[in-house]
């Protein structure tokens, strides 16, 4: 590999420290690097804006920051089909595999071709409101459906494959992917899944009721979510970010699409031990 994309938080509070260290690899390996159009004012004169010809001369893109900037680095991976290899220059970085002390190495063990490719899947999100589709968008991480900022509960039915599933009054729903299956789920109280099983959990946020708990769907069934409390707005977010206010009666859908998401894996490490290391598991 010598042709990597670059996708970065342009707040990380060292940004040049990065882009120098990324300089001396341009000149000392001739490696050469792409910014997307959006990231062009922090992009020093070594680094091309990518163009659509480009597109396929992407090899691996190197996301610099935490789980947030990787996750906005998706779009870049799904233009150019290139992978992912997520920098850390975050508190947890759970979906990075490399820090920034570690980056010769990894760029090194990239050259060398020794790393694996590892498949996640990616959530299809509709919304059909009046039996139309009038949001569509994809997830890595999560959908939630939240009440937003009113101080009540809102009434939500679920049905998987048109098959009712359960009716609940609660502050609303995560759907996530294995991949997600760590983040807001976990928090919530939601499972741990092996991040390349192809699967989805729903995970309910504060239900009325106690016997309201998560669920592990598979991949290939459609779960749908019907709001069913009159005069009253709800926001469905997708990978942590505000996307579409929702109404009573609309349905979002949420299905498996058709498309995965490519990770690098550098090393050895097996997914247990991230989660020894990075959450703590099994530590007293």
């Amino acid at each position: 590999m010598k042709k990597f994309g670059i996708f970065i938080n342009p707040n990380y509070k060292d940004i040049n420290h990065v882009f120098e260290l990324l300089r001396r690899l341009h000149t000392n390996s001739e490696l050469s690097f792409y910014m997307l159009p959006e990231q062009s004012e922090y992009a020093p004169k070594y680094i091309d804006i990518l163009e659509k010809e480009q597109y396929n001369s992407v090899e691996c893109i190197l996301t610099f920051g935490g789980d947030g900037t990787f996750l906005r680095a998706v779009k870049f991976s799904l233009m150019t089909d290139a992978p992912l290899l997520g920098i850390n220059l975050g508190k947890l970085g759970f979906l990075s595999e490399s820090s920034l002390e570690e980056l010769e190495k990894s760029i090194d063990d990239l050259k060398k071709n020794k790393f694996k490719i590892q498949h996640r899947i990616l959530m299809k999100i509709d919304v059909k409101r009046d039996n139309k589709i009038i949001f569509s968008s994809l997830a890595l991480n999560d959908a939630v459906i939240h009440r937003g900022d009113a101080p009540r509960l809102i009434d939500i039915k679920v049905s998987s494959n048109h098959r009712f599933v359960l009716e609940t009054r609660c502050d609303g729903f995560i759907a996530a992917t294995p991949t997600g299956s760590t983040a807001y789920s976990l928090s919530a109280g939601g499972p741990i899944i092996s991040p390349v099983m192809e699967a989805i959990v729903l995970t309910p946020l504060n239900p009325h009721v106690l016997t309201v708990r998560p669920l592990v769907f598979s991949a290939q069934d459609t779960i749908r979510f019907q709001l069913l409390t009159p005069n009253h707005k709800s926001i469905l977010q997708l990978d942590g970010k505000n996307s579409k206010e929702l109404e009573y009666n609309d349905e979002v859908i949420v299905n498996s699409a058709s498309r995965k998401i490519k990770f690098i894996k550098l090393t050895n490490k097996t997914f247990y031990q991230i989660l020894r290391k990075k959450l703590n598991l099994g530590r007293i």
